[in-house]
């Protein structure tokens, strides 16, 4: 039976997509998140409220600013369904309203960390920071596990990280795992514990080589040792698997 949380949940899961759109789109440049008002990319002006329904506004206007015909990023409403799809996911598996909510934020986290880093390769400080209180409020919420173990999980992971990152450094001469990174699988350590964050890892780092080997067939050649992927998309995404299934 669907509780009222998770109906408000799911009617409400589309506008936050449409946030989470915001959030990816202005964080990596230093924009104002909450008091800019939405305005077309294309031309400047003002988007009026009826032309920002979730999906729907996408589909109306197949996907062209009304203004000035502008294209819509495709992202925009695959984030709107995306978080929309988080809000059934976790009306399916949580047990209760309390780890209902705070799933459903941390999979949106992830998901707009995702996205990010899938579009720009960067991962903001203030989602990852908030990833990080994210996964301290499902350890609390957890009577398995506590603050602690979650917090020294989280910081052991990251250390692990960036002791991979300035072996690379030294040994190739170049960055292979972002700072971003580190502090993602902090925030993925607090919320899985120090038991499961392998296993995101290694989840995350074949899809990454999946990913990596499929672009190559299509492109048919290998792809260069510098070929850049947006790891931290993966990892977000191995992470969300792991974190679902252990429900």
């Amino acid at each position: 039976m669907i509780t009222l949380t998770g109906l408000i949940l799911l009617l409400v899961s589309p506008a936050v997509g449409s946030f989470l759109g915001v959030l990816v789109d202005r964080l990596p440049r230093g924009q104002d998140v909450v008091r800019q008002p939405s305005a077309c990319r294309g031309c400047g002006a003002k988007i009026p409220a009826r032309n920002l329904v979730p999906v729907l506004s996408y589909l109306l206007l197949r996907g062209r600013a009304r203004c000035c015909g502008a294209r819509i990023p495709l992202l925009l409403p695959l984030l709107e369904a995306g978080a929309f799809l988080t809000a059934v996911i976790m009306v399916l598996l949580a047990q209760s309203d309390l780890q209902l909510l705070l799933g459903a934020l941390f999979l949106w986290l992830l998901l707009a960390l995702g996205a990010t880093d899938a579009t720009v390769m960067r991962l903001p400080d203030p989602l990852t920071a908030l990833l990080l209180a994210g996964g301290l409020a499902l350890a609390w919420e957890d009577p398995s596990r506590s603050v602690l173990a979650a917090l020294l999980a989280a910081l052991g992971a990251a250390a692990v990280f960036w002791g991979i990152r300035i072996a690379y450094f030294h040994l190739r001469g170049r960055e292979g795992l972002g700072l971003g990174d580190v502090k993602l699988v902090g925030g993925i350590a607090a919320a899985l514990g120090a038991a499961q964050t392998p296993l995101a890892v290694l989840v995350a780092a074949l899809l990454a080589l999946g990913f990596a080997a499929a672009q190559a067939l299509w492109q048919r050649r290998a792809l260069p040792a510098t070929t850049a992927l947006p790891f931290g998309s993966f990892l977000c995404l191995g992470a969300a698997l792991v974190w679902c299934i252990s429900l």
